[in-house]
């Protein structure tokens, strides 16, 4: 799921090709078949089938034998009927001493013709129809076949892309790319780009991610929180924020606040499903390292962590507590007794985003993979793939109770902030 011109059907082909002649690079860590296959590759038309998936796999017309299958491979591509130029099947020798066949095929007539055959994989080249894309899922499993696809993300999150997105699975995956990642391009080239889209379609067409339009819980484009990385001052008030999970994800963030310029930065991020409390506590202490054995840095939690474990009886909370994590006394909530409310929260971050007073840095990938991805249906926050994005609320709904840790030079002296981020002082 890539962003425009970035090379993702060159990579489709490019896997399709091995998978027919048996040639794998050393280097290639995927799957391998020692036999010959048989697949089908498609596109929306047959046009679009041949103009973009044959001619990476054949080469043009009249030019076949300059794609990814290689020349001395390629024994037969019998045209196909009502499109010019359009191959019906290609036969591929393979290394085993047989000839494996991929058919070409299409969206355009419909579910129907995607029936009945049985297949090794399937490769669709942009997004298909849904029923399309069961019956190519279809084809594949009496052989345990694969399916991949190619495209970026114009329809937005439709049936395919939430299933992807949101049903967990051990048998799915997703690889973004965006431009940024398409090192063929200079910045330059990068700004032109994007500028030459419609302001609603950049972040798909250039970074990969589903148009979501008003469905966006934070409409608000990367560039606006995004900073590199940069030491943080051991002055400046920190504060970590946690999500329980085991089936989804454990999630925690740590926050740094430049209270003087009243901006908040989220420096690191944790996310790792089906782990005990034993792991995430030995991968997040070192975020307080060097915090007088962690006694100001405190993380903030949400109020399920008050449910008692099952098997040992203590709270979520004491649990974590137990393996050494410092866990505010309370749960997240906002001061006043105004309760926990999410839109509360989501409202506080947004705010901050809008108004450039909180920032993200770059090197957090799964932080704004979530970010990009948070999004309502029928007016309410889809409660998956928020795991970060919730640990970070959390956080902000506590930020009083941040606290910085060393001295902070003033004039050639220095003086220590005595407790947390309301300002009290003491002069030394």
């Amino acid at each position: 799921m890539a962003a425009n011109q970035v090379g993702k059907t060159l990579s489709g082909a490019a896997e399709a090709s091995m998978h027919l002649t048996g040639l794998y690079p050393d280097w290639w860590q995927g799957r391998r078949w020692d036999k010959p296959v048989v697949g089908w590759v498609a596109g929306v038309t047959g046009e679009s089938t041949r103009d973009t998936v044959q001619r990476l796999l054949l080469g043009g017309p009249g030019r076949h034998g300059t794609g990814y299958i290689p020349k001395a491979c390629i024994v037969d591509s019998p045209a196909a009927r009502g499109v010019p130029d359009l191959v019906d099947h290609i036969t591929v020798k393979h290394v085993s001493g047989g000839t494996s066949l991929v058919y070409a095929k299409s969206y355009e007539k419909g579910r129907e013709r995607w029936q009945g055959q049985t297949l090794d994989f399937v490769w669709f080249d942009e997004e298909p129809p849904p029923d399309i894309y069961s019956e190519g899922l279809t084809r594949t499993q009496a052989t345990n076949g694969m399916v991949w696809m190619t495209f970026t993300p114009l329809l937005g999150m439709s049936d395919v892309v939430m299933r992807f997105l949101m049903e967990q699975s051990q048998d799915r995956s997703v690889t973004q790319m965006t431009i940024d990642d398409a090192e063929h391009y200079t910045q330059e080239e990068r700004d032109r780009i994007i500028a030459g889209y419609q302001p609603h379609e950049r972040e798909a067409r250039a970074k990969g991610i589903p148009i979501m339009g008003s469905g966006r819980v934070f409409p608000v484009s990367e560039e606006q929180i995004t900073c590199d990385p940069f030491p943080i001052p051991n002055w400046w008030p920190v504060i970590g924020g946690i999500d329980f999970g085991w089936d989804h994800p454990f999630a925690a963030v740590k926050l740094a606040y430049d209270k003087d310029s009243d901006i908040v930065y989220v420096t690191n991020a944790y996310r790792i499903r089906e782990a005990t409390p034993l792991i995430h506590a030995a991968a997040l202490k070192s975020w307080s390292k060097g915090w007088e054995a962690g006694t100001n840095f405190y993380y903030a939690w949400p109020h399920d962590g008050l449910q008692h474990d099952k098997g040992s009886g203590k709270q979520l909370a004491q649990i974590y507590r137990d393996e050494g994590l410092q866990l505010y006394y309370e749960h997240a909530k906002f001061p006043d007794d105004r309760g926990t409310g999410v839109e509360a929260g989501i409202t506080l971050m947004l705010e901050r985003m809008l108004q450039g007073r909180l920032k993200v840095f770059s090197n957090l990938t799964e932080w704004f993979e979530e970010f990009r991805l948070y999004h309502r249906l029928e007016g309410k926050i889809v409660k998956e793939r928020d795991d970060l994005m919730s640990a970070t609320r959390y956080a902000i709904m506590m930020l009083r109770i941040a606290k910085g840790q060393a001295r902070e030079p003033v004039n050639d002296r220095y003086r220590r902030r005595s407790s947390s981020s309301d300002g009290s002082w003491l002069t030394q």
